[in-house]
């Protein structure tokens, strides 16, 4: 009686363990920076000095003090409250966005490469016409239906991202497949949604992680857009595009802060993300060579 050996997992070596350090000072920094960002997220209700939504209309537009140390908006609220608040919802909606987009797009994306065919066809027009349609032109029409909030913004845009992981997973399947390793499963008779999740998705997750780290700070961006047009969270919710949006007048009167924080949080966030899923990629990219 003969039979037939199991071969062993292939991983590709490089991708075993990815440092996230050592790729320098600005990769190390923003890495430091996300952390401290979520850390405030997590930690905002003990941070914060005050109610980021507690109105005192006598001290509006107050400067830098050791009460405020960002001051106050037109309202009274503190900037400084409002700002590590926002930050719950300022990375939450992305969240969403890219784990909700990462899975479809996974999941699209696996099929079509690997049945090919007619399957294929249809899975890729449908994400060409998805593609085509502007995220923040699906968002405004299901906030139309919806109404305004969290709710719909982030439908829409995990929608609007969902081609984006499509297409990837697509491209690096498709190659992964023509790889002899995946035939000697097959031959075995293993199914192929066993070797698509136990050895096929695992050489390519990498590369979806990199890729979606970038993809957050583009849904972050987003998303605080949508709530600077008052599409998403709505006031008196702490959230830095909102706030944007609120501290516009201020700016008439000479006062800067209200605006050019929660700007500032924005920017600062999406940079660190873009460096962070630069790096994975490069990284990637290297290894594989």
């Amino acid at each position: 009686m003969t039979t037939t050996a199991t071969p062993a997992p292939y991983r590709r070596p490089g991708l075993r363990r990815l440092r996230l350090l050592g790729q320098g000072p600005m990769f190390t920094a923003s890495v430091v920076v996300l952390a401290v960002l979520v850390l405030v997220a997590l930690l905002a209700p003990v941070l914060a000095p005050y109610d980021p939504e507690a109105i005192d209309l006598s001290a509006s537009l107050t400067g830098t003090s050791g009460d405020h140390l960002l001051g106050t908006d037109q309202s009274g609220r503190d900037i400084l409250s409002r700002l590590i608040h926002g930050a719950r919802t300022g990375l939450l909606g992305p969240l969403l966005v890219v784990a909700v987009s990462t899975l479809l797009g996974t999941l699209l994306g696996l099929v079509a490469a690997w049945r090919g065919g007619w399957a294929d066809a249809l899975l890729s027009r449908s994400m060409d016409l998805v593609f085509a349609i502007p995220g923040l032109l699906l968002a405004i029409l299901l906030v139309s239906v919806v109404g305004s909030g969290m709710t719909a913004p982030v439908i829409a845009m995990a929608v609007a991202y969902t081609p984006y992981a499509g297409r990837l997973v697509r491209g690096l399947a498709r190659q992964e497949k023509a790889r002899p390793y995946i035939e000697s499963y097959r031959v075995q008779g293993w199914s192929g949604w066993t070797v698509c999740v136990r050895h096929l998705l695992p050489n390519i997750a990498p590369t979806i992680f990199a890729q979606s780290a970038m993809n957050f700070g583009y849904a972050l961006m987003d998303l605080a857009a949508l709530s600077f047009l008052g599409f998403g969270v709505q006031p008196p919710t702490a959230d830095w595009g909102a706030m944007i949006n609120e501290g516009q007048s201020a700016i008439l009167q000479g006062a800067m802060l209200p605006a050019l924080a929660p700007s500032a949080c924005i920017v600062l966030a999406v940079v660190a993300f873009g460096i962070v899923g630069e790096g994975l990629a490069d990284r990637i990219s290297r290894r594989e060579q």
